[in-house]
């Protein structure tokens, strides 16, 4: 089962997808896929629901998918947690988790147009893990208990303006933080159908050519240590999302000249089990 959201944007309406590939209207149980639902036990009641053939039919052909959760209050973003990433970029390996925040309101859908920033020369890609949260995390001690905490997980593309990012202030926010830079989704796969958050493989690719090819297994720092760290540091709520960071292959970290994103491109994205992205570039 998968959580999703179709429509236009502002729109969406709250959708749920069957194993089977169907997908069906969650509408007549709660208003939306957001904190809310996530923090009341909505994904069990979903999936009541959907096993008791309680949910009508969706026909989706030309809908628009869009980002899987709604009212997303703060996204934590996860900094050089693959070594290989740290690698290419020149940087040590952190002993602790590098944590920066990205603007909520850059989430779009898995489809949408990416818009480079004007006066942007140097936007690249980064396919992550996206972790959501399903119950107030405050002060955790243990792993398990900080898994406890995560209702699923997503696909997520932290697309980033290295100029802005490195060079323009030292503040990696406002290299993060412009509009349409995180597509989201497509689905929010339940926790409990996730065996192993740490072994999912991970691809990226910008028109037709393989550029990131990796595996989760590769953090640096997995996925309940990361979200029991932040919870000493931050209040993670009910549909906070955190971005656990990207393997090698951006763009910052191949040779000269530099294949940064350009107007037409196609980025395409996908990890195991949690469904696939596809995004045309253009201007803002």
């Amino acid at each position: 089962m998968q959580l999703m959201r179709l429509g236009e944007p502002g729109s969406e309406r709250p959708a749920v997808r069957a194993d089977d590939g169907t997908v069906h209207d969650l509408s007549g149980l709660t208003a939306d896929v957001d904190g809310a639902f996530l923090a009341s036990g909505g994904i069990a009641r979903a999936r009541a629901a959907l096993d008791q053939g309680l949910l009508p039919r969706l026909a989706v052909q030309g809908v628009r998918v869009g980002p899987p959760v709604a009212g997303i209050g703060k996204i934590v973003c996860i900094g050089l947690n693959y070594r290989d990433h740290a690698d290419e970029t020149g940087q040590a390996p952190p002993a602790e988790p590098v944590v920066f925040l990205k603007a909520a309101d850059t989430v779009v859908g898995p489809d949408d147009e990416v818009l480079l920033p004007r006066r942007s020369v140097k936007t690249d890609w980064e396919v992550e893990l996206g972790v959501v949260i399903g119950r107030t995390a405050r002060y955790l001690d243990s792993a398990e208990e900080a898994l406890d905490h995560v209702a699923g997980y997503a696909l997520s593309h932290d697309v980033s303006e290295r100029e802005f990012q490195l060079e323009r202030g030292g503040q990696w926010d406002k290299g993060k933080s412009c509009e349409t830079f995180n597509p989201l989704g497509p689905f929010l796969v339940p926790a409990d159908e996730v065996p192993d958050p740490q072994d999912l493989g991970m691809r990226l690719r910008v028109n037709g050519l393989l550029r990131q090819d990796s595996s989760t297994r590769r953090m640096i720092f997995p996925v309940a240590e990361l979200v029991r760290y932040l919870s000493w540091f931050v209040v993670l709520r009910p549909g906070d999302l955190i971005n656990t960071g990207t393997p090698a292959g951006v763009a910052l970290g191949l040779p000269e000249p530099k294949p940064y994103l350009r107007e037409g491109d196609v980025v395409e994205l996908e990890i195991d089990g949690l469904g696939a992205q596809r995004q045309r570039v253009g201007q803002a």
